[in-house]
């Protein structure tokens, strides 16, 4: 299918909402970025520099760990009801399923978030859920930690260069767990270790093709 194509699928009248999921440096921004360049879809990206307890969170995961999970929700619920109510064809940076299956999980069974606040998490963001409807394609960015690494070095956000190897392979094994689990709709799972999207076009095109693919069939999954 063609840009045009799929194009032609998303109209005002059925607008298409994708999700960018993956772990920290799997390269979700530059290619939500990339998306929403090539097929002229709205792009909404994951608050990073305006938010006020990342650094923090860094810092001291322990101490800021709910009210980052809280901030996160907040802004993921916001961005995803605007997604909706809009007639215009959207790209998501990260999910709000992503905020409390991977990260929120992760940091109370590593013993970051304690019982009480995660649970109070967890009642909030099930009831906020109730709220929204799935997106169109879920697609699952893969990558291997020392690629990961590689990345976060390269952007160079001084509050990342910090995060611990163990927390950046926790998140991976929780994250290939959810794409195991996931079934509120279509999926992609990326295997980028060996993709450069960002500055080979070939790869581009090939997994925008994919992308489309997967849009345009019922209930498939792929692998890049």
């Amino acid at each position: 299918m063609s840009e045009t194509a799929i194009n032609r699928l998303a109209s005002s009248a059925n607008p298409m909402f994708v999700v960018v999921a993956g772990n920290i440096g799997s390269g979700k921004t530059t290619l939500t970025k990339k998306l929403s360049e090539r097929l002229g879809w709205k792009p909404h990206f994951e608050s990073v520099q305006d938010n006020p307890y990342l650094s923090d969170f860094y810092a001291d995961m322990s101490r800021w760990s709910f009210p980052l999970q809280v901030y996160f929700l907040n802004h993921r619920f916001n961005a995803h009801k605007e997604i909706e109510n809009s007639p215009a064809s959207s790209i998501q940076d990260r999910s709000i399923y992503e905020d409390a299956n991977i990260f929120a999980r992760a940091l109370y069974e590593s013993g970051k978030l304690d019982e009480r606040d995660y649970q109070n998490y967890r009642s909030l963001f099930e009831s906020m859920i109730q709220y929204l409807s799935p997106p169109t394609l879920m697609i699952f960015l893969r990558r291997s930690v020392p690629k990961l690494q590689e990345r976060i070095k390269q952007r160079g956000r001084d509050y990342e260069q910090s995060i611990p190897v163990e927390y950046l392979s926790s998140l991976n094994n929780y994250y290939d767990d959810w794409y195991s689990h996931y079934s509120m709709g279509k999926s992609l799972i990326v295997d980028t270790d060996e993709l450069d999207f960002l500055d080979n076009e070939e790869h581009f095109s090939r997994l925008v093709k994919r992308i489309e693919d997967s849009i345009d069939q019922k209930d498939m999954f792929f692998y890049f």
